[in-house]
């Protein structure tokens, strides 16, 4: 969709777009070609997560064999009815992606990929909760603003560097797959965009209690582990050997930990749980 198009599909609605949900629509149709195609979903059924209008929905069905879409605007549900409803691959849940049952979108179960142009506000809550999800997710194509995308590529001791960083890292190879500027929109955002491209790693075994130790982990930034790690409700001589077993000093910081640090805490906090 080019920016004709969707100001005269706006003025036919009689929308504007809703600044509060972040909504800066896709213009660039090559992009929005590109990010179907290295979305992987002509091999797998594809989760979109707010389609807005449908210029990235437009092309992912050309390719896809099924294309499950969650979008939380009930004028844009209208719109994406009216374009799409009729074709046979696609599905639409109206509903807040953060409180969608991802285990039940039997369209996705058997493999699946990712794609969605994801508002800044949002970003790390559904990046966190797509990362942590039980569905079979083969790859992701995610457009973000490019202090968002950073994250992702965060090395420890950085700024941006945190549980989101390490999660994908962990599960996921990811890299950069295009820049978007602020002409590749309406309405234009005041900042960059970045489209990143996450591939599952084949021998990343599931880790459960991983968030948990994140979460844990990086509750207060400059506390030491010792005191984040005890504060998750365990007793100072538990941490210490929890800690020991995952060989990270208890002086040390989640921010200065690389991503092996964090597995082996998450598999000695396993190991704890059942002993």
């Amino acid at each position: 969709m080019t920016v004709s198009d969707i100001k005269a599909l706006l003025q036919q609605e009689g929308l504007t777009p809703n600044k509060a949900l972040g909504q800066n629509f896709l213009v660039d149709e090559a992009a929005a070609l590109r990010i179907a195609e290295a979305s992987g979903a002509a091999e797998y059924p594809v989760l979109e997560i707010g389609p807005g209008l449908g210029a990235l929905t437009e092309m992912l069905l050309r390719i896809s064999p099924h294309v499950a879409a969650v979008e939380i605007d009930a004028a844009m549900v209208r719109v994406l009815q009216k374009r799409f409803g009729k074709n046979g691959n696609f599905s639409l849940l109206h509903e807040d992606f953060l409180k969608t049952d991802l285990a039940a979108m039997l369209p996705l179960q058997e493999g699946c990929t990712v794609a969605a142009n994801l508002p800044y506000y949002v970003t790390t809550p559904i990046c966190l909760k797509l990362l942590t999800s039980v569905l079979p997710i083969k790859s992701m194509a995610l457009m973000l603003q490019k202090e968002a995308a950073d994250r992702f590529f965060a090395q420890p001791s950085s700024r941006q560097y945190g549980p989101l960083s390490v999660l994908a890292r962990y599960y996921y190879d990811v890299s950069p797959l295009m820049s978007l500027s602020p002409q590749s929109y309406y309405p234009q955002p005041e900042v960059d965009s970045s489209v990143i491209l996450l591939t599952r790693k084949k021998d990343a075994a599931l880790l459960p209690l991983l968030p948990r130790a994140l979460d844990a982990a990086f509750a207060m930034r400059r506390k030491t582990m010792l005191n984040n790690v005890k504060a998750a409700g365990f007793s100072k001589e538990e941490t210490e050997t929890l800690l020991a077993e995952a060989g990270i000093p208890p002086s040390a910081r989640a921010e200065a930990l690389p991503t092996e640090a964090f597995v082996r805490l998450a598999g000695a906090w396993e190991k704890s749980i059942h002993s």
